[in-house]
């Protein structure tokens, strides 16, 4: 139970502030990551998680945001970005940002649909690359998001993230690894410890 546990807060540590989504294959298999499911994904959810407390989203706008999440593609110095960014915080949508800088960004780029121009902008399974407002304003109001925001007072953007994260070393695998056998090695210690006497302190241990 601990070991699980150790993993579980290795998870959620590593997501803070971000969206994560999970989905299952055609396969049944359960999959989760911090991108959108491809098209042919059943049972997709998503789940924010936001660092600001009690921000949770309105229901209808929670339920927009399950089924069509927004992902927006950027990069530095780009005023076409930096204009779609704009749009979706006064609209108040709830969106992740991705940046694009190293050959492995690059990379994620393509497969989400982009040849390389940017901005990229994802709703659900819709994708709409370069900014127009018109476009964008359309887009998102077909996936039934509001005109206006909707947002909570104290919701916060999650932070911008690296297209392609970057990935645990082989140190820091081993490390993690090692930790989670830790936990488990005390927890199943544990579980063969007999209980103490019905007589004993609260304090008292084998």
């Amino acid at each position: 139970m601990r070991a699980a546990l150790a993993l579980l807060l290795l998870v959620a540590a590593g997501t803070a502030g971000a969206q994560m989504y999970k989905w299952k294959d055609a396969k049944g298999l359960t999959h989760y990551s911090d991108t959108p499911p491809p098209a042919s994904a059943r049972q997709a959810e998503v789940k924010n998680f936001n660092s600001a407390p009690g921000a949770d989203l309105p229901a209808l706008l929670a339920e927009v945001a399950r089924s069509h999440p927004v992902v927006l593609y950027t990069a530095a110095d780009c005023a076409a970005c930096a204009e779609g960014r704009a749009l979706l915080q006064a609209r108040g949508i709830p969106y992740s940002e991705k940046t694009v800088s190293t050959a492995d960004d690059h990379a994620v780029l393509k497969k989400a649909g982009s040849p390389g121009q940017l901005p990229l902008l994802l709703v659900g399974q819709n994708k709409q690359i370069g900014f127009e407002t018109a476009t964008w304003d359309g887009l998102l109001s077909s996936a039934g998001y509001p005109a206006s925001s909707a947002l909570p007072p104290g919701y916060r953007h999650p932070p911008v993230g690296s297209a392609a994260p970057r990935r645990p070393s082989a140190a820091e695998r081993e490390r993690q690894a090692q930790e989670a056998a830790r936990a488990a090695a005390e927890e199943a210690a544990r579980g063969k410890r007999p209980p103490p006497p019905a007589n004993a302190p609260p304090d008292f241990q084998f």
